[in-house]
C-alpha cells in the first residue's frame, strides 16, 4: 500500500512539473480531450491519466470524461480510482476479449425481450426499461446473465447523447414471484455497474414492487454502495405515473406508464 502511495505521489509531482513545462502542448491537447471545466477534477484527471497510463498503455484509448467517473466514483481519491479503473481494465480484457458480446453469446437472455429503451428524461438521458417478472433464473447461466448486462449497458452507453454520460432506468416487478428471484444474479449486475460502470446510472424507479420482492430486496440491499443507494427511487402504483412525469415528459415516457412512446427491445435499438 505505501509503494502505491509513492506511486500516486511521484505521480502528482511529474504531473505538476509537466503542467509547468508543457503549457504551449496542453493548448494543442485541448483540440483531442474533452473539456472538464471544474478546475480540481481537470487537474486530478490529468495526475491518474499519468499513473494507469504508465501501470497500463491501453488506458491511452479512453477520454478524459470515463477517467473522471472513476475519480467521482472514489471521491476523487486519485489511488482509490487509479486501483478501480486498472481492475476495469483488466476485467474487460478477459471478460470482452473481442471489444463486444455478440447476440449470439446471449440468445436465451435476449429471447424474452426483459430489457428496453425508449425516449430521453427531461435532462436528456436515456430511458431503460428492465422487467423483473420476465427473468427466469432456469434460463441461461449466471455467465450468460452477466455478458447480457454487460451487452446491455454497452448499448445504452453507445445511445448517450452528446454531453451526456447518464441513463435513467425503471424496474419493473410487475408478475414478478418467487419463480423470478435470482440473487446471484441480482448481486452481479450490480457488481458490474459499480465497478465497472460508474458514474452511469442517474436513477432507479422501482415500480410495480410486489410484497413478497422484499424479501429478495433484504439480501441484495447490503451489497448496494452508498451512492447508488442515494439513486434508488420505490414508487407507489397509485402514483406511478405522475412520480415518472416529473423527470420524464409524457411525449418520451414509454406508453405502458401513461407516455406516448412503446418500447423497443434493446436489441433493436
Amino acid at each position: 500500500m505505501d509503494k502505491e502511495k509513492e506511486k500516486v505521489k511521484q505521480s502528482e509531482e511529474e504531473t505538476e512539473m509537466e503542467f509547468k513545462d508543457c503549457e504551449g502542448e496542453q493548448e494543442e491537447e485541448k483540440v483531442d480531450r474533452i473539456e472538464i471545466s471544474d478546475e480540481i477534477e481537470r487537474s486530478k484527471v490529468g495526475i491518474m491519466r499519468a499513473l494507469v497510463e504508465r501501470e497500463d498503455p491501453s488506458a491511452k484509448d479512453v477520454d478524459d470524461l470515463m477517467i473522471r467517473r472513476f475519480l467521482r466514483a472514489r471521491d476523487l481519491d486519485i489511488e482509490k480510482a487509479s486501483t478501480m479503473f486498472l481492475n476495469y481494465i483488466s476485467w474487460m480484457r478477459t471478460f470482452v476479449p473481442k471489444g463486444f458480446i455478440s447476440e449470439s453469446e446471449i440468445s436465451s437472455q435476449l429471447a424474452h425481450d426483459k430489457l428496453c429503451m425508449q425516449g430521453l428524461d427531461k435532462q436528456g438521458r436515456p430511458i431503460v426499461v428492465a422487467f423483473g417478472g420476465r427473468h427466469k433464473p432456469t434460463n441461461g447461466n449466471l455467465e450468460e446473465f452477466k455478458r447480457f448486462v454487460v451487452y446491455g449497458l454497452e448499448k445504452i452507453c453507445a445511445r448517450m447523447p452528446k454531453g451526456q454520460e447518464k441513463f435513467v432506468a425503471i424496474g419493473d416487478l410487475e408478475g414478478w414471484g418467487y419463480s423470478n428471484s435470482d440473487i446471484r444474479a441480482y448481486v452481479a449486475s450490480l457488481s458490474i455497474l459499480q465497478d465497472c460502470y460508474p458514474e452511469r446510472l442517474a436513477k432507479l424507479f422501482i415500480v410495480h414492487v410486489p410484497y413478497i420482492f422484499m424479501t429478495a430486496w433484504k439480501v441484495v440491499y447490503p451489497f448496494i454502495d452508498s451512492r447508488t443507494k442515494k439513486k434508488i427511487v420505490f414508487v407507489e402504483n397509485k402514483k406511478l405515473t405522475s412520480t415518472l412525469l416529473r423527470d420524464i415528459d409524457a411525449s418520451q415516457l414509454p406508453d405502458i406508464y401513461g407516455g406516448k412512446l412503446p418500447l423497443v427491445p434493446i436489441q433493436d435499438c
